[in-house]
């Protein structure tokens, strides 16, 4: 099987880790006996800064034609204000390929300290509505006095994110949260909570719970064991999901899926933790995120034995212990950190 792969390093350490990830994604396919091709484009802040827009119309043309992006990290506020990358690039990447799930796993890997007592060995998802919701984009300004943002959530949307929730969490442990906020948000998420249990009537196997996000958040640090799948807005889930990866101990771990689950168009893949601009160039970056992103992406592209491999590897590496990069309290390079996956790879693979 051959996989044409977009590559978007962007900014920061995303240049660093990128490059990493492919490496691993090389050996595996030399393993595993499948191709790979890589495409690397130069959309981020500095491209904004020399062409004035973070990702030209043709650029959309030229990543619709591989099966998957494998991004980096977009945003350098020190160049370009935050809402321009993330308006320019990421969200019109997601918009424009129907990129409505986002998938976000939280787990403790093997061998690395949590924030918890007694590292508790929680694995849950969080599946995040992607597309719409509170950043649709609807709004704007006047006479600078005045800032409306308006949340957008659509019956089909909201069903399809619903659904697949549903589905996934059929597929694990059968339990279904529904994030919320509906006793503040009268209209929307009372809208979001109704077209959750209507979607649950087809799935009597899933026992569905529903969570004012601000106790579920609490739930989330008390005992995260108790969590299976989790389904949230966009803008719960962006909220949600940045605080499971710090109970896994590190922002340099969580890894995220922006999924078009009918394959009409690309998903994208990609680390959690930014451009981290304050350790840029130091080649310390964590690359452990873009590994378990790149597991993900194998494993959407139905490589799963290569997927399974990768995640193996990497939990090898972590449960030693001793080849850690500074945010997990070690000395270890970016690049070593690879070395070790990549030696790992060849024992368990």
């Amino acid at each position: 099987m051959a996989h044409s792969i977009a590559l978007i390093p962007g900014d920061g350490i995303g240049q660093e880790v990128i490059p990493e990830g492919v490496r691993v994604i090389e050996a595996l396919a030399r393993r595993f006996g499948f191709e790979v091709t890589f495409t690397e484009y130069p959309f981020g802040s500095d491209y904004y800064l020399a062409h004035g827009v973070m990702i030209p119309e043709e650029g959309f043309a030229h990543l619709a034609a591989h099966d998957a992006i494998y991004l980096g990290a977009v945003g350098d506020p020190g160049k370009v204000p935050d809402h321009i990358t993330l308006r320019g690039l990421l969200i019109p990447i997601r918009q424009r390929f129907d990129q409505y799930v986002n998938l976000r796993p939280a787990r403790a890997l093997r061998g690395l300290p949590t924030p918890l007592k007694g590292d508790p060995p929680f694995d849950f998802e969080v599946i995040r509505e992607n597309s719409e919701g509170e950043y649709a984009g609807a709004g704007g300004r006047v006479r600078d006095e005045v800032a409306v943002q308006t949340a957008i959530f659509t019956r089909k949307g909201t069903e399809r994110v619903m659904r697949y929730a549903f589905e996934r969490a059929r597929s694990r442990k059968g339990h279904l949260t529904v994030a919320t906020k509906s006793n503040a948000l009268q209209h929307a998420l009372v809208f979001w909570d109704e077209v959750a249990m209507e979607i649950a009537q087809a799935f009597p196997d899933v026992t569905v719970t529903r969570m004012h996000a601000d106790a579920l958040a609490a739930a989330m640090i008390k005992d995260p064991t108790g969590f299976d799948v989790i389904v949230a807005t966009n803008l719960l889930g962006d909220l949600l999901t940045d605080l499971a990866g710090a109970l896994q101990g590190s922002l340099g771990i969580p890894a995220s899926a922006n999924l078009n689950p009918e394959r009409r168009f690309p998903s994208m893949f990609e680390p959690v933790h930014g451009s981290a601009p304050d350790i840029a160039g130091q080649g310390i970056a964590n690359p452990l995120a873009t590994f378990w992103a790149g597991a993900l992406m194998l494993e959407f592209l139905g490589e799963t034995e290569a997927a399974k491999a990768l995640m193996a590897a990497v939990e090898a590496v972590t449960a030693e212990g001793q080849v850690l990069t500074p945010d997990l309290g070690g000395t270890a390079t970016t690049r070593e950190v690879t070395d070790a996956v990549l030696a790992k790879l060849e024992v368990t693979a």
